[in-house]
């Protein structure tokens, strides 16, 4: 009994690192992958980080929405930057190994930064929908102590949420195949490699999902929908345009988060589909943290007007005084 228990022991540690398969081993297409995301990635940090410091230098700009969006853009930032940067190294130095402790970080970090995002754009939806519906109530409700318990109640319930199969994922032994077909450390890819049953863990994995998922969705739709409907009530027809405008483009970046999770974690085999699967992680890992400053805040008026400001204070396309 003691030397198959040692035998074991023994199994468990013998897998040290992973293989992140990528994309491909085709040395130019690994050549043109690396520089499209790290434009794709440089542009997503700067955009995300000028939303950050206009939000914080422009007073006209100091209200709950842009507080929500502030935070919202780190988020964004922090979730591209836990799989991108690992991505652009592997495909530079053509390593495609990963530690385990390191494999595991990068699914701890990723999973908390995307579970908090759930409940950020769920708050943004309810922020909006007292702005619209509720004007007359929204600087009592909007106020600064709400606003600052939803960032910090996302994460803090993202880390309380996500805790227990994670304890449970960190004793995961891993003493077979260490080959991940991905081009980064996704949890359910990662428990299938595990010398264990892990249905019970993946069952666990796929309930949390659906729960934090489609729970905040639900709220986001239902938010949405209130707003349609009264925009619909606009008398003036270019200001209902106008608002319905912006609750599309809302609601593109909305479906393409949310369809890509929901594809990844609550359908139970999402995670397993080969290249389509990663296509699908594309879009949360990287279309989306890109399209959102644009969306939801370099569009806006009245950031236009406060970039526009900044650029003229600064001395940058000011016009050159007459001789």
């Amino acid at each position: 009994m003691e030397v198959k228990r040692a035998a074991a022991m023994e199994n468990q540690t013998r897998v040290t690192e992973f293989i992140l398969v990528g994309f491909t081993d085709n040395h130019w297409l690994q050549i043109l992958l690396f520089f499209s995301f790290l434009f794709t990635y440089l542009l997503t940090v700067l955009g995300n980080l000028l939303i950050i410091v206009i939000t914080l230098l422009d007073q006209r700009l100091q209200t709950p929405m842009y507080f929500l969006l502030r935070n919202f853009s780190l988020l964004e930032i922090t979730l591209t930057s836990i799989s991108v940067p690992k991505v652009l190294f592997s495909l530079a130095s053509g390593s495609k190994t990963i530690s385990v402790p390191g494999c595991f970080a990068q699914c701890f970090l990723y999973v908390i930064t995307g579970t908090a995002e759930f409940f950020m754009l769920a708050a943004m939806s309810f922020d909006r929908y007292v702005a619209i519906c509720k004007p007359l109530h929204y600087p009592s409700i909007m106020n600064n102590q709400l606003c600052t318990q939803l960032v910090l109640g996302s994460w803090v319930i993202s880390v309380l949420y996500v805790s227990t199969p994670f304890v449970m994922f960190f004793q995961l032994p891993f003493c077979g195949p260490n080959i991940i077909d991905h081009f980064f450390c996704d949890s359910v890819p990662v428990i299938k490699l595990a010398c264990i049953d892990t249905q019970y863990l993946q069952l666990l994995s796929v309930i949390l999902a659906t729960g934090s998922v489609l729970g905040t969705f639900i709220i986001t739709i239902i938010s949405y929908i209130n707003i349609i409907s009264t925009v619909m009530h606009i008398p003036s027809v270019s200001g209902r345009k106008k608002a319905f405008s912006t609750c599309v483009s809302h609601l593109t970046v909305v479906f393409i988060f949310y369809g890509s999770c929901i594809f990844m974690y609550v359908t139970p085999s999402g995670s397993s589909k080969g290249n389509f699967g990663k296509t699908v992680a594309l879009l949360n890992n990287v279309v989306s943290p890109l399209l959102s400053p644009f969306i939801y805040s370099l569009r806006n008026k009245q950031v236009k007007d406060a970039l526009r400001d900044a650029i003229n204070q600064n001395g940058i396309f000011c016009k050159k005084p007459k001789l």
